[in-house]
C-alpha cells in the first residue's frame, strides 16, 4: 500500500507533460528597467559604494548588511542577466576586495540567514554565469577564482553558528576584537533554518566538499521530520514557526506563508528542482504543504469571493485571514511546483493567487500593494472571534477591494512581479507581462527619490505618503531581475514550462545551475 504522504508526489510525476507556451519579448520595456537599474547603480556607486545601502535623498550611505557592500554582490546576477560589462566588471573588482574576517564599525551582528541569501548566493550566482553562460563577461580568470574562494571564505565563517547540541543553527553571529561569537537565541524559525539549504548545498557540490550541505541539511531534517508533531505540525506538511536550537523541537503551531515561514516553503520545491535525485522528500514535504494550504488555509473575502488567499494559523483550530507582500510570493511557489510535477491543479491554485496579489496593487492609489493586510473569510461566521469586519474607516475601500490595508509602506518588495514571472513563463499569457510592467512604471513613478529609489510610507496615498530614503540591496537583486526578464528574450537561466530548467532562483532571485537533470 502506498502511503498517502507519497501518493500525490508519485501521481503528479506520472501524469504527461504540460504544453510548452510560446513567449514573447518586449525591447522597450526591457530598455525601462536596464535605465531604473542603471539609474540605482550609478546613484549607489556615487555616493554609497562599496557600502551597503544607498540613501538616495540625502545622498549618504547605510551599513546595514555588515558592510561588504550588500547592493553590490546583491546586483551582480542582475547586471550579468542584463550584460551590463561595466557595472558586472565594478562588481567583480569589488568581490576582490571584500574581507568577511571583519564588519564596520557598529554593524558587528551578522544574520547567517541574509548573509546567505544575499551575498553567498550572489557569488554563487555570479560563479556560476562567469564560469558557463556568461563567461565572456569574466575579465581573468584570477578574479573568478577568487569569487568561490570568498564564498569558502564567508561560509567557513559562519559554520561556527551551526555548533549546537542539535545542529539547528544560530541565527546570529556576532564580530568582536577576539574573533567570533554567537548569539544568545534560544530558537531559530524555519525560514532562517530552511533557506540555507540551496546555496550551502550548491557551495559544497562546486566545491566538492560535503561539509557545508551535511551542516545544513541536518538543521533541515527538523523541519522535514518534525520531532514533536502534536505541537510542530498543526497541518500535515505546515509547521510551526520556531524551533529549539538545543532540542530541535518545536516552540509553537503558528505559521503560514508570511514572513518567518515563506522561504522554507519555496525551498522544497526549489530543492527538487535542483536535484530530483538527492531531493524527492523535499518534493513529498513540498506536496503535503501544497495540499494543506489548500484545504485547510485557502480563504475568500466576503466582498470579493472570487479572490483567494491563504490564511495565517495558530494552530489547527484557530485562521488568522492576515496575510503580506512577502506571502505573495506564494502564487509563484504553486506555479513552479505544478510544472514540476505536471499537475495542472497547482498550477490553476497558483494563478488564483497571483490573481489575488494583483488585485492589491490595482485597489490602491499608486498602484502598488501594502506591506500588510486583511480580509474577512466568507466561509465562517462573520461574527466569529477570529472572523472580525474590517475598521470603519476601511469598510468602502474592503468593499471595493477585498482587503483592507494593516501595514500601507512598500519596502521595495519583489513578491507580486517574481509571481507575475512564474505566471507567465507557465501560461505565455501576456497579461502578465502587462501586470509586471504597470506595476513597475507604478513603482517607478511613486518610488523613484533622489539619486536612485526608495521605500515608501503608505501605497494609498498620493505620492506613497513620504519616502523612508532607503534603496533596499533586493531592488537591484530581485524587482529589476523579475521586471527584466518578464519582458526579454528566453534564455537558459529563464524558468521554463517545457522541463528543462537548467536554473534554478534562490530567494534572492540569485540564479544557480542546477547539479541533477534539468526538469
Amino acid at each position: 500500500m502506498v502511503s498517502s504522504k507519497f501518493a500525490g508526489a508519485i501521481l503528479a510525476c506520472a501524469l504527461p507533460a504540460l504544453a510548452q507556451p510560446s513567449y514573447v519579448s518586449y525591447p522597450d520595456r526591457q530598455a525601462a528597467v536596464k535605465e531604473a537599474f542603471q539609474r540605482s547603480w550609478d546613484g549607489y556607486y556615487q555616493y554609497a559604494f562599496p557600502n551597503d545601502t544607498l540613501r538616495p535623498i540625502s545622498q549618504t550611505s547605510q551599513n546595514d548588511r555588515n558592510g561588504w557592500g550588500a547592493s553590490a554582490v546583491d546586483a551582480i546576477s542582475t547586471a550579468l542577466v542584463m550584460k551590463n560589462q561595466e557595472v558586472i566588471t565594478q562588481i567583480v573588482d569589488h568581490i576582490q576586495t571584500i574581507d568577511f574576517s571583519s564588519t564596520v564599525p557598529g554593524s558587528e551582528s551578522v544574520s547567517v540567514f541574509e548573509t546567505t541569501i544575499r551575498y553567498l548566493g550572489g557569488l554563487l550566482s555570479a560563479y556560476d554565469f562567469l564560469t558557463g553562460p556568461l563567461s565572456e563577461y569574466a575579465t581573468d580568470q584570477a578574479s573568478i577564482d577568487k569569487i568561490l574562494e570568498q564564498a569558502i571564505s564567508l561560509a567557513d565563517i559562519l559554520s561556527v553558528t551551526f555548533i549546537t547540541p542539535s545542529g539547528v543553527p544560530i541565527n546570529t553571529l556576532i564580530y568582536g576584537a577576539d574573533g567570533y561569537a554567537v548569539g544568545d537565541d534560544t530558537t531559530n524559525g524555519i525560514a532562517t533554518i530552511g533557506t540555507l539549504v540551496l546555496e550551502w548545498t550548491h557551495l559544497s557540490d562546486i566545491t566538492g566538499d560535503d561539509k557545508y550541505a551535511n551542516l545544513t541539511q541536518v538543521a533541515e531534517d527538523y523541519l522535514l521530520n518534525v520531532r514533536n508533531p502534536d505541537v510542530g505540525e498543526p497541518f500535515p506538511g505546515l509547521i510551526g514557526t520556531d524551533v529549539n536550537i538545543t532540542t530541535g523541537l518545536f516552540t509553537d503551531s503558528s505559521g503560514g506563508w508570511n514572513g518567518g515561514t515563506d522561504s522554507f516553503y519555496e525551498y522544497l520545491i526549489k530543492m527538487f528542482v535542483y536535484d530530483q535525485d538527492r531531493f524527492g522528500e523535499y518534493r513529498d514535504r513540498w506536496i503535503a504543504a501544497a495540499d494543506s494550504s489548500i484545504k485547510y488555509l485557502a480563504s475568500h473575502p466576503t466582498s470579493r469571493p472570487e479572490l483567494t488567499f491563504l490564511a495565517a494559523y495558530d494552530g489547527p483550530d484557530e485562521l488568522s485571514f492576515v496575510s503580506t507582500h512577502l506571502a505573495c510570493f506564494d502564487g509563484g511557489s504553486f506555479i513552479l511546483g505544478g510544472l514540476t510535477l505536471n499537475n495542472q491543479d497547482y498550477i490553476d491554485f497558483g494563478l488564483d493567487l497571483v490573481e489575488a496579489c494583483h488585485a492589491t496593487y490595482t485597489a490602491t492609489v499608486t498602484g502598488i500593494g501594502p506591506e500588510v493586510f486583511y480580509w474577512q473569510d466568507n466561509k465562517l461566521p462573520t461574527n466569529a472571534s477570529n472572523n472580525s469586519p474590517p475598521p470603519s474607516d476601511s469598510s468602502d475601500f474592503y468593499t471595493t477591494a477585498g482587503f483592507w490595508i494593516g501595514a500601507g509602506d512598500y519596502v521595495l518588495r519583489p513578491e507580486v512581479i517574481e509571481s507575475f514571472y512564474y505566471a507567465y513563463r507557465a501560461t505565455g499569457d501576456t497579461k502578465y507581462q502587462d501586470w509586471a510592467w504597470e506595476a513597475f512604471l507604478n513603482i517607478n513613478a511613486t518610488c523613484s527619490a533622489g539619486v536612485g529609489f526608495s521605500s515608501i510610507n503608505d501605497v494609498n496615498a498620493a505620492g506613497g505618503g513620504g519616502f523612508t530614503d532607503f534603496q533596499e540591496s533586493f531592488w537591484f537583486a530581485e524587482v529589476l531581475k523579475y521586471s527584466y526578464l518578464i519582458q526579454a528574450d528566453d534564455a537558459e537561466w529563464q524558468v521554463n514550462a517545457g522541463h528543462d530548467n537548467k536554473w534554478v532562483f534562490n530567494t534572492e532571485a540569485h540564479p544557480f545551475l542546477v547539479k541533477g537533470t534539468p526538469i
